[in-house]
Order: C-alpha cells, then structure tokens, then sequence
C-alpha cells in the first residue's frame, strides 16, 4: 500500500514528543513490510530540512505561526496544503496523527472533502473542552472529520469516551496502543557505582520537571547518593526549572536530546521517573521499560495498570513524599530494580512491539481502503 503519515511537527529536539514519534515507529515497521510510507509535517529547528527521517521518505514543510503563543495549536505549514494538492494522487490511504491544529486539520478536511480514505489516531489530544474556540472549530471541522473517517485509532477506554463526549457514538473507533522496537537492553549499573534517576520529557508544566528537582533534593537531603538528570526541550518550564535548580551539580537538567538517542540515554539510567499528570500513554516510559529499566508513575497515566500488573514500576500519587518512597525503594534494593525492569522490558516485547502494533494497521488500512467499518 502507498501511506501517507502525517503530523503536526517534526524538530531535531524532538519538541512534539509521542505523536511524532509513534508516527516514526509506525512508518518504519510498516516499510520494512513492503509498504511505501510517506510522512509530511511542518517542521522547526532544522538547518535544512530533511529529505528523509529514520530512513523513511520525508516532505516537511517551514512550521510558521498564526499567533505569537505557546503550544502547537497555532501553527501552520503553508507549503504543505499545496504540495498534497499536487500529490494526492500518489496514495491509497492517509494516517493522520490528529490534534485541534492548522496543520493536520486542513490535512484531514482536505481528504474528506476529495474522498481520500483516512484514518485519525489523536493521541489523547482530541478532549472535551471549555475553551471559547473549540465549540465553533468542532463544529465546523472536528466532528465531520472524525466522523467520515474510516477509523479513528484510541488508547484506552478513557480516550474511547472522551472521542465519542466530543464526536458522538457514531464512530469507527478502533483500539491501538503504542508500539516501540526492540532497543538494546539496558547493561545494568555498576554494582557499587553511583546510579542515576533520569526524567526525559519536555519541558512542561504538565510533565512537572521542577517536581522532580524538589524530589531529588529531598532524597539528597535524606542522604541517597544518586545523579538526578532531566533531559528534554523547554516548552514553557525552563525559567522555573532553572531557579529549581539552583546549582547543586547533582541535579542537571542536559538540554534537549535527539530523539533517537533516547532509548540508549534511558539504558544508561538506573530508574525512570514522570510524575507528570493526566498522561495517557507516555512513549517515554515505554521506552524506559523497553531497556529494562524500572519506572515509577503517578496513578492517573495510562500506563499505570499494567506497569503494576506486571510489576516492572511503582505506581504513586503526586505528591513529592509519595514520589521520594517510590524512587528510594529502588535506589535502596538494586536487585528489586533490576528484576521490575526485566519484567518491563518482556511485558514491552509481549505486548507493547511493533509487530502487534503494524498488524492492526494493516487490517484498518485494508478495511478503509473497501470501505469497511
């Protein structure tokens, strides 16, 4: 088949975090099966834009923004609204990573309008709303779009009830979780060498980094002896966080981090911690049980049940003391650790690969190219 991936924003920071990412594992398992992918976006940061990305066909276009805001709400890729007039023809079907944006939304509309088989997967980002913009904009674009396409990829049962709370219950709604590669495994700590708790994320308020700073602190505090190191690009945080910081060489944030070095940046930790909030289903921790690393997370990620069904994390509520238990009761039994992670990593390859992951999009592509629910 001949796909066409689309997302918001591509950038060599890995500014876009999941959806980007998924878009990127998707593609390339898909390639490797004989399939001819294609995937635009816009795109900031790049010297000089891509031509290719992971090996995979790439057409990206100079992100430009409507407003002078935070988030990726207001932006918009000029280029690519004519490139996909002239260039339509050259596929079956369209998977569009969708958001409340002027990048994917005119992707989306452009294909109801022309009859080009889609599918939608919003990644949690598709959500009810009191925002004064969003009642017009759903129903202008939002609710014909989910409605007329061929499927609409979702998480969870919370992402099901939040897509029909904005669509109705008329939707082709079908169950997709996230997938990773098979990454090396993490080789494990040096028995007595100095471990290190690792965040890796953006930098958002969301996602807390400046909790885990006060989180690390108090476990210095307390006497551990660890490196507490967060990694990611600032989107908003950074201020807060650097006055967080306040010096101690114990704590670093490192900046942004390609994200195809991340997988080997978690091996090298000892546990991943994102005490962020209302996380549907974080890549990042994926990722981090991939390797074979311990993870700990609030109770409202997505994540949550099955990293305590298969006992590869801890599971907590958002408090600092209640994050500072969780990550000392790992920093205190390493053979505790080592054991959560290596459940991890064989709940990741059993059911989280992206094997199980490009067998369902198969199956969703064939059933929207004869037009099938």
């Amino acid at each position: 088949m001949r796909i066409l991936q689309v997302v918001t924003l591509f950038s060599p920071d890995g500014l876009y975090g999941g959806p980007a990412r998924v878009a990127l594992n998707q593609s390339s398992e898909l390639a490797g099966r004989g399939h001819d992918v294609t995937i635009i976006g816009a795109a900031r940061g790049y010297r000089d834009l891509p031509t290719e990305l992971n090996g995979i066909p790439a057409n990206l276009f100079e992100a430009k923004a409507v407003l002078r805001r935070s988030g990726f709400a207001w932006l918009c890729a000029p280029g690519l609204t004519k490139w996909l007039r002239d260039n339509w023809f050259r596929f079956d079907a369209a998977h569009i990573h969708f958001a409340r944006d002027l990048v994917v939304m005119p992707v989306a509309a452009a294909a109801r309008r022309r009859g080009i088989p889609y599918v939608l997967q919003t990644h949690g980002m598709v959500v009810p709303t009191a925002h004064p913009l969003a009642a017009p904009l759903d129903r202008g674009w939002t609710r014909g779009i989910l409605g007329d396409a061929r499927a609409v990829f979702f998480l969870d049962h919370k992402e099901r009830q939040q897509l029909i709370a904005v669509a109705g219950a008329d939707l082709r709604l079908v169950e997709l979780g996230n997938g990773v590669p098979d990454y090396p495994a993490a080789t494990g700590a040096p028995p007595f060498g100095q471990p290190e708790v690792l965040f890796a994320a953006r930098m958002h308020a969301r996602k807390r980094p400046v909790v885990f700073v006060e989180m690390a602190k108090e476990l210095l505090r307390l006497g551990i002896d660890a490196r507490f190191t967060l990694v990611g690009p600032d989107e908003g945080e950074g201020p807060a966080l650097r006055a967080a910081l306040d010096g101690d060489p114990r704590i670093t944030w490192e900046g942004a981090l390609s994200p195809d070095a991340i997988p080997a940046r978690l091996a090298d930790a000892e546990v991943y911690v994102l005490p962020s909030v209302r996380e549907p289903f974080p890549m990042s921790v994926l990722e981090a049980m991939s390797v074979g690393v311990p993870v700990v997370v609030t109770g409202d990620c997505g994540l949550a049940p099955i990293i305590e069904q298969s006992r590869s994390g801890v599971v907590t509520d958002h408090t600092v003391p209640a994050l500072v238990a969780a990550v000392g009761l790992l920093l205190g039994n390493r053979a505790r650790a080592r054991s959560m992670g290596e459940r991890g990593r064989a709940t990741v390859h059993e059911h989280f690969g992206m094997r199980r992951v490009a067998d369902r999009l198969e199956n969703t592509y064939t059933d929207a190219l004869v037009g099938g629910r």
